[in-house]
C-alpha cells in the first residue's frame, strides 16, 4: 500500500498441520520462534487444554509437563504460574516487532463479548487524527487451522488499510482446543456485531464492513459472508440487536467443502480423527459427520443476497485444495454474486506469491470498492 512500505504486508503462513504429540510440540517450540523470538506463540487455551489438570486457568511447575526451560520461557512475568497474562504481553512484543506508524493508533484488547463465558478481545486501528467522516472497516480473521493462531498478526494486515482509508479490527476467536464449531463464527458474528453497535465511537460506516481471513480464516469470512441472517450461527456473545451481514469478503485458500476436501486425492489424511477439521466437527472421523459438514460448508448459505467476494488461491497448495475455493465461486457465480476467483500458478498454502504487486493491487482494488459506498451493491441490513 503507498507509505506503508514499513510495514509487512503480508503474514498468510497459517498452516493446518494436526497438534503434535506434546514431547513434539515442546521440543520444537523454540525453534518455531521466527516472528517473536523474545515471546512465546503457543495459544493460552491450548496450555490449559493441556496442563490445567484443577482446571482454575493457571499452570504450575508442577502441572507442566514440558521441559523446565520452556516453563520459564512461557513465564514471562517470573511468577512461577503461566496465566492468560504471560501470554497477553506477546502483544506488547508484536508491537514492537510490528512498527506502527505514527499516523495510526493501535487501541488493544477491546472486549467485544463473551464466549464460552470468557471475554473475547479484539484489536482496533484507527488513524490517530480523526477526521469525523464515518469510514469503512476491515476485519481481518486469522488462520491455524481453528486450532491456533492469534489476532496479534492482523495487524500487519489492517494497518496498511487504515492509512488508505479503512478502520481496522483484528479479532480473536475460540480455538478447537476449547470448543467446536460453531463456537468460532458465533465469535466471528459477535464482533462484527459489536463494530456496528459501537460504529459511531470508532468512526465506522457499519453500512461498509469488509472481512478478511486466510486459511482457517479464510473459511470463517466465507461464511460470514454467505450466513448473514443465519440465526443458527449467531450465538449469544452480545449485541442481538446488530446485524452481522458483512458487505465485501476477501477469502485467501479457505476451506469449504469438507466432503470434497477429504476425498480429494491426495488429501484423505483430513478425513482422520484428529485432524484440524476432524477437530472443528468434534472429533472423529470427518465423512461420519454428514450433518455437521453442511452445517461448517459456506456453499450451503448461499444465495443472491451475498456481499462480493475475492477468492485468491494456490494452484500448487498442498494443504487445502483448490477445489475448496472453485466450488464456493462456481456457487457464488450461480447465484448471482459478484465473485472474483485468482488461482496463482504455482502458489502454495500462503507464501510469497501472494505478496506480489499484482495480488497487493488486485485486493486493493476490490477493498476500495468500500470507499466508494454510492457503488456497493444492496445488501440486507436485517439480523
Amino acid at each position: 500500500m503507498p507509505g506503508a512500505k514499513e510495514i509487512s504486508v503480508r503474514c498468510c503462513f497459517f498452516l493446518m498441520f494436526p497438534v503434535m504429540s506434546f514431547v513434539a510440540w515442546s521440543g520444537s517450540f523454540l525453534a518455531q520462534q521466527t516472528q517473536l523470538p523474545s515471546g512465546p506463540r503457543i495459544n493460552f487455551e491450548e496450555i490449559l487444554r493441556r496442563e490445567d489438570g484443577d482446571h482454575d486457568r493457571k499452570v504450575t511447575k508442577q502441572e507442566f509437563k514440558g521441559p523446565v526451560r520452556l516453563f520459564e520461557r512461557l513465564d514471562r512475568n517470573r511468577d512461577q504460574v503461566l496465566t492468560e497474562e504471560d501470554f497477553d504481553r506477546v502483544g506488547d512484543l508484536t508491537e514492537r516487532r510490528i512498527r506502527i506508524p505514527d499516523d495510526v493508533t493501535v487501541v488493544r484488547d477491546v472486549v467485544f463479548g463473551t464466549g464460552g463465558g470468557r471475554d473475547l478481545k479484539m484489536h482496533i486501528v484507527l488513524p490517530a487524527e480523526s477526521d469525523r467522516q464515518l469510514r469503512p472497516a476491515f476485519v481481518w480473521i486469522h488462520g491455524g487451522g481453528w486450532q491456533s493462531g492469534s489476532k496479534e498478526g492482523g495487524l500487519a494486515q489492517v494497518i496498511p488499510l487504515v492509512r488508505s482509508g479503512f478502520v481496522g479490527a483484528t479479532i480473536e476467536y475460540r480455538l478447537t482446543g476449547e470448543a467446536p464449531f460453531p463456537a468460532q463464527i458465533e465469535d466471528c458474528k459477535c464482533a462484527i456485531r459489536f463494530l456496528k453497535a459501537h460504529a459511531q465511537k470508532y468512526g465506522i460506516d457499519p453500512n461498509r464492513v469488509a472481512v478478511g481471513g486466510s486459511s482457517a480464516g479464510g473459511h470463517l469470512v466465507a461464511l460470514l459472508g454467505t450466513s448473514g441472517g443465519e440465526k443458527s450461527l449467531e450465538g449469544n456473545g452480545g449485541w442481538p440487536d446488530q446485524s452481522s451481514r458483512v458487505h465485501a469478503v476477501l477469502d485467501l485458500y479457505g476451506p469449504t467443502d469438507f466432503r470434497a476436501f477429504v476425498t480429494t486425492s491426495g488429501y484423505e489424511r483430513h478425513n482422520q480423527d484428529g485432524s484440524p477439521e476432524s477437530k472443528l466437527l468434534g472429533g472423529g472421523e470427518v465423512l461420519s459427520s454428514p450433518d455437521q459438514i453442511g452445517i461448517v460448508n459456506p456453499i450451503t448459505y448461499v444465495d443472491s443476497d451475498d456481499p462480493p467476494f475475492l477468492i485468491i488461491h494456490g494452484s500448487n497448495d498442498r494443504t487445502v485444495p483448490l477445489n475448496q475455493s472453485t466450488l464456493l465461486h462456481d456457487a457464488l457465480k450461480k447465484a448471482g454474486v459478484s465473485a472474483q476467483l485468482k488461482i496463482i500458478e504455482g502458489g502454495g498454502h500462503g507464501g510469497p506469491e501472494f505478496s506480489t504487486e499484482e495480488i497487493r493491487d488486485l485486493e486493493k482494488t476490490f477493498l476500495s470498492q468500500l470507499l466508494r459506498s454510492d457503488d456497493l451493491p444492496a445488501a440486507k441490513t436485517n439480523p
